[in-house]
């Protein structure tokens, strides 16, 4: 009995720690390339600052639209008149008046309606600007997810080189003690196994790194920690088949929003010169008011005297430019010269855009035949040091030339995987380019 007791007593206060593990356990989520993609989209800020750009920009529209209809005001004034003299009846006279005043410009030279149609050009353009900050943090995305991907198997390979390193070493001090090798052999495998621990911590630097710049991206919390999926990428989607150059450049030039931005820049810019060219024109405008009034002492009611005040205006307002001290010319002048500007942003848009597009193409056509050739050279490289560590056992090869082989396997595993993740991730930017989806496998 007294043993169940102790038994119990044990199991209580153990649990208590037990639950409080489990309760500090936290799941780190683990992001696949199409969460990051989804979550940026929802959050990153500066897709949401387009987003109320756009927003503000479609206020200034009905703002412009308002303007071809007349405005109208009331007015409303009540004073009080001192008069200090003695020879007047009342020393203080109280006062009214009411009015409401309204105005509609008839002619402005279609100023109003060029207003309009540069505001509804300018929403156009608000809204290729959420596309392009959407496709600014893709690519940005595909970057460094990549890179963190290509991090985290640089981690396994220095990882593998440590281990096998560890049994090099412990194999070798067993021989050394049988007599077959000698301490210098040992040496010099316990310095390289001290140097490529060296090269394990960089590598982890390096991830941990990149994996920042993802999580920054992300805009996560400072407590939040991040994980990233690893997928098995075949190698035929390393290989994959690309289309034209020609092709891929013809689909951006009449998809990327910045493209199209930059014409519908020439749109807005030719608005501006017909409204500068409007205001050499005259300009008119029809007004009308209604008004009232009443004040103390004048020895009539309040209802009589605003009836007897009450008054009707109409008029014709006619303004003609006739000296304007060289402002219209100026700015017509001004807006001729914005036109040349935003063509010349356009072309050069379209440059930019060539030389982008030439750029992964080029790189991705490189780093695929970079990666046959790695993959290649690494199967040798392998089938070699293999080889040469089982006749250094045997006595056959030395340290030298051992770890010269072993250097050369670490060389090519690296060379495959840069030539990997170099095609993959420039497949997937010439994707966004050719307006496709991103591949959701990883």
């Amino acid at each position: 009995m007294k043993r169940f007791f102790y038994i119990l007593l044990s199991v209580l206060i153990l649990l208590p720690a037990g639950m409080k593990a489990q309760t500090d356990t936290t799941t780190v989520k683990v992001w696949t390339l199409k969460d990051c993609l989804n979550y940026a989209l929802e959050h990153n800020i500066q897709v949401q600052k387009s987003k109320v750009s756009l927003l503000s920009g479609k206020e200034d529209y009905e703002q412009a639209k308002a303007k071809l209809f007349p405005s109208l005001s009331g007015s409303v004034t009540q004073g009080v008149t001192n008069y200090p003299s003695s020879n007047v009846k009342n020393n203080n006279t109280y006062t009214g008046n009411y009015g409401l005043n309204a105005n509609l410009t008839l002619f402005d030279g279609g100023q109003r309606l060029n207003a309009i149609k540069q505001q509804a050009i300018q929403n156009d353009v608000n809204q290729l600007g959420i596309t392009q900050s959407e496709n600014d943090i893709r690519i940005s995305l595909v970057q460094t997810y990549m890179q963190v991907l290509y991090a985290i198997e640089a981690v396994r390979i220095n990882k593998n080189t440590v281990e096998v390193d560890s049994a090099q070493v412990a194999r070798s001090r067993q021989l050394l003690k049988a007599g077959s090798i000698s301490r210098v052999d040992v040496a010099q495998l316990e310095s390289q196994l001290s140097t490529d621990k060296y090269q394990l911590v960089s590598a982890q630097t390096n991830l941990d790194n990149y994996k920042l710049q993802l999580k920054q991206l992300l805009e996560l919390d400072i407590n939040q920690d991040i994980a990233v999926a690893v997928p098995e990428i075949p190698e035929s989607e390393v290989l994959t088949l690309l289309p034209s150059k020609q092709s891929i450049y013809a689909t951006a030039l009449a998809t990327m929003p910045e493209i199209q931005s930059s014409k519908l820049a020439v749109d807005i810019a030719q608005l501006d010169k017909k409204n500068a060219k409007a205001g050499f024109l005259p300009t008119l405008s029809l007004s009308g008011s209604l008004g009232t009034g009443h004040a103390s002492g004048t020895g009539s009611s309040f209802s009589s005297q605003v009836w007897d005040r009450y008054n009707e205006a109409l008029g014709l307002t006619l303004s003609i430019p006739i000296f304007s001290q060289r402002q219209h010319k100026t700015a017509y002048n001004k807006a001729q010269y914005a036109i040349t500007t935003s063509e010349l942003n356009r072309l050069n848009a379209e440059k930019t855009l060539l030389k982008t597009v030439e750029g992964y193409y080029l790189d991705a056509t490189s780093a695929q035949n970079q990666f046959t050739a790695a993959t290649e050279k690494l199967r040798y490289v392998n089938e070699s040091y293999t080889l040469t560590e089982e006749q250094f056992f045997l006595g056959m090869k030395n340290t030298v030339e051992l770890l010269t082989q072993k250097n050369s396997l670490l060389s090519a595993q690296q060379q495959v995987l840069q030539a990997k993740y170099m095609a993959l991730m420039d497949i997937q930017l010439l994707n966004i380019y050719q307006n496709k989806s991103i591949d959701v496998n990883y």
